[in-house]
């Protein structure tokens, strides 16, 4: 068996960056978990993935009877739940044993989980009320979640597109400037070039980060465009990033716990209370992800802008060399992502 140390864990799995909900409240138990599991147990990702989407389920069904004491009994299963699929990546990255599928199946689980939830806690509500608010109240709540891992989804992958683009366009102007020295007079170019890392970097805010704590510490995402029209957002980023807890203080994350876990726990106290609770933690959601497009728009600006200073550079390169030198070159790439 391994011998892996609590140190290991956080060093290996604990994100650089996270949700303020995992930070505070489901890292310090997933953590020892995590080394028990990884140390005396054959447990394995993908099994602590369905042992998730078992609890969420129970979870659900406790939501339906719609009493108080399944209420609580079922927020607190779906916080065991969330526990456990935080596990499993934590495991996989701990042992080396992640896979493809097994992203896949986490995050199909995890969509799985919400509607089920979802339905059974506003279905439960309804049966009991006939307050058909509950009903659109659940199509909501889908929606929401729905909404927000889609639009994470697609601007990870335009980011990525983005950077590429970028990286690949310094490339070329480099080997260009590189050869206009050479020719002239035997020089050297100048250290000019924008890095496509300064032009475009991973948000801080972003679901997808999954730089780890015991990557390199130096490492620094950058928001120019961002941190140059809020300089005093920058303070309390670094404020809570000290502690690990990135500022999309109310994530996807937050969002479930929200509706599956400080709702039912508040209706069981305060009869009618679960519209209210998911109506705040939804326009939390969206407040936070309406800051995340905006700072992907800015970032889509500089991206659009530095493209166009490298490819000017490109054009200005080969301007200066006999075709014969860059006709293996691509001409300058474009802002268009396909």
């Amino acid at each position: 068996m391994a011998n892996f140390t609590l140190e290991d864990v956080r060093q290996r799995t604990y994100k650089a960056r996270d949700a303020w909900w995992t930070v505070l409240l489901v890292d310090p138990l997933a953590s020892r978990l995590v080394r028990f599991t990884a140390n005396r147990t054959r447990v394995t990702p993908n099994q602590l993935t369905v042992g998730a989407l078992v609890l969420g389920l129970a979870a659900g069904a406790c939501f339906a009877v719609a009493s108080w004491p399944w209420l609580l009994v079922g927020a607190l299963l779906y916080h065991l739940s969330f526990t456990l699929d935080c596990m499993d990546g934590k495991v996989a990255r701990l042992k080396g044993t992640g896979s493809v599928f097994g992203a896949w199946l986490d995050y199909i689980f995890d969509r799985v989980r919400v509607l089920a939830c979802a339905i059974a806690l506003m279905g439960g509500q309804y049966a009991a009320t006939g307050n058909v608010a509950y009903v659109w109240t659940a199509l909501a709540v889908v929606f929401l979640d729905m909404l927000r891992y889609m639009d994470a989804l697609e601007i990870y992958k335009v980011r990525s597109q983005m950077r590429s683009t970028l990286n690949a366009a310094r490339r070329e102007a480099h080997s260009l400037e590189l050869a206009a020295a050479e020719r002239a007079n035997g020089g050297l170019p100048d250290d000019d070039l924008l890095s496509a890392e300064e032009a475009i970097a991973d948000d801080p805010e972003a679901d997808m980060e999954d730089r780890v704590i015991g990557d390199d510490p130096a490492a620094r995402t950058l928001q120019q465009g961002f941190d140059r029209r809020f300089p005093w957002y920058a303070r309390i980023r670094n404020v809570l990033m000290a502690g690990r807890i990135r500022p999309h203080l109310i994530s996807g994350i937050e969002f479930q716990m929200g509706v599956f876990i400080i709702a039912p726990i508040a209706a069981a106290i305060i009869s009618g209370a679960i519209i209210p609770v998911v109506a705040v933690s939804g326009a939390g959601l969206v407040a936070f992800e309406l800051v995340i497009i905006y700072k992907f728009w800015l970032a889509s600006r500089d991206y659009s802008r530095n493209l166009a200073k490298l490819n000017a550079k490109i054009d200005d390169y080969r301007a200066q060399l006999p075709a014969d030198l860059y006709e293996a070159h691509p001409t300058p790439v474009t802002t268009s992502s396909g």
